[in-house]
């Protein structure tokens, strides 16, 4: 599967060529501020295009992209990647409206317990 998504002013675009198992929507306190619905994959898996600023909060272990021109987050990067599989996430929500119906949404805590709050669709 290619899912594409592009920023509010079209600046920032990515292309995810991997098939999600879902989407997580994690209620930590940056996610939950930017209003993002994450789908991972091997970095080589992904391109982002665009002008981005970057954000690392806390533990710096993840650095947020935002779109430069109109501050839309699209994606995340792994900044700590000793014994892990070296991945990224894309905001869903930057892909038409059609394609994210298609992908299923799981819930995970971010603040507190580090663990989905749902089964496993």
């Amino acid at each position: 599967m290619t899912i594409e998504g592009r920023c509010h002013c079209g600046a920032v675009n990515y292309i995810f060529r991997h098939t999600p198992r879902w989407a997580t929507s994690c209620n930590c306190s940056v996610c939950r501020k930017i209003g993002a619905l994450w789908i991972y994959a091997p970095i080589p898996q992904v391109t982002v295009t665009g002008p981005t600023i970057s954000y690392a909060h806390g533990g710096k272990s993840l650095a947020f992209h935002s779109c430069r021109i109109c501050g839309c987050t699209s994606h995340w990067e792994n900044l700590l990647m000793e014994g892990e599989t070296p991945r990224m996430a894309v905001n869903l929500l930057l892909a038409p409206p059609d394609v994210i119906a298609t992908v299923p949404i799981r819930r995970f805590d971010g603040a507190e317990t580090w663990s989905f709050l749902d089964p496993v669709p």
